[in-house]
């Protein structure tokens, strides 16, 4: 149901030099939404709890809603989507599916099954329309991995190419789906967090793996990070912190300048605990959490808070400008950006 009144957030920092407005597009559903995948300015997909997807072909002026025959009672924590009428859902807990749609979602295949009562599928990501990872919290301490080559029409177990064991309480959060980042060529980064917070990287698909100590808040089952993004091979963000203190700020957004081996902390951080975190370009960043939203400026290197609402996810578009918010109760709002 959309909302009839407007929702203007501005940051009250005098000379920043933007204005940023939180406009709601739908919401009053019972369903939590994590999942999302915006392709251009008019295409955008979400997904969450209770079986839901969302689809926008008019840049979120309108949404269809779907629930996939027979998979209703799923939480579907991350989707990937192509263009208006062909999409990969995952869903999170077991037994795991991965489910196809070619047809703008009028129809969904089955392409995964885990019954595993220890399966816990995280998030996903693509190189490209053909090529793409989903990984997994791990089995006998082993992360799982799969991967595809046909867009997701069959996934191939490569578990084993991960030589490294997970440490006990070593797992990932499905929080928002972006604990998984692909990038160019074959490169991918893996964040997990709980009783220690590791960055998996590979540069060849998933063939062979590098693990790099990521020294954001961790030691606790509810603490680690929570999203990550990469501008290009070397800059990125990591954001997190502890879900059940999502006020709290210590130690909970890092950058790096060397691919994920080294992370330092920024001059001024988050507001607080964060799951979503997106570039919109080189310098301006969005990060996104249950107790609000941050921007910076400056490469993540200072952050100011434009909203106290509440959101699980963040995105922007793949090609084009659109930025969407998305959380609980079905809530999807749009951030535009615009100069004083």
């Amino acid at each position: 149901m959309k909302k009839l009144i407007w929702c203007l957030v501005f940051l009250p920092l005098l000379g920043f030099g933007q204005t940023y407005e939180l406009i709601p597009l739908t919401g009053g559903t019972n369903t939590s939404l994590r999942g999302m995948s915006i392709v251009s300015d008019h295409v955008a997909w979400v997904s969450g709890s209770n079986g839901s997807i969302g689809k926008t072909i008019d840049g979120g002026v309108t949404w269809e809603w779907i629930m996939p025959a027979g998979y209703e009672t799923l939480d579907f924590r991350d989707i990937e989507a192509f263009d208006a009428d062909r999409a990969v859902v995952v869903n999170a807990g077991a037994p795991a599916f991965i489910l196809l749609t070619k047809d703008g979602g009028k129809t969904w295949t089955e392409h995964y099954k885990n019954v595993d009562s220890a399966i816990f599928l995280d998030g996903m990501d693509f190189w490209d329309g053909q090529t793409g990872m989903t990984f997994g919290d791990p089995i006998k301490n082993k992360m799982q991995l799969l991967r595809t080559r046909d867009g997701g029409a069959s996934w191939t177990d490569v578990s084993d190419n991960l030589k490294t064991n997970m440490a006990p309480g070593e797992a990932s959060f499905a929080a928002s789906g972006s604990t998984i980042k692909t990038i160019g060529k074959g490169k991918v980064w893996i964040a997990t967090g709980g009783a220690v917070s590791n960055i998996y990287f590979s540069n060849n698909y998933g063939y062979t793996w590098k693990v790099f100590k990521c020294p954001i808040l961790q030691g606790e089952s509810s603490t680690g990070p929570f999203s990550i993004a990469f501008f290009d091979k070397n800059k990125g963000v990591v954001v997190g912190g502890n879900y059940l203190k999502d006020k709290e700020n210590t130690n909970n957004v890092l950058l790096t300048n060397d691919g994920g081996q080294s992370w330092k902390k920024p001059l001024k951080p988050v507001s607080g605990f964060r799951s979503g975190v997106a570039y919109v370009n080189s310098k301006v960043l969005l990060a996104t959490g249950t107790s609000g939203t941050d921007v910076s400026k400056d490469g993540g290197l200072n952050w100011h808070n434009i909203s106290t609402s509440s959101f699980n996810v963040v995105q922007k578009a793949k090609k084009g400008k659109l930025i969407l918010l998305a959380g609980n109760k079905g809530e999807i709002y749009k951030l535009t950006i615009a100069a004083k």
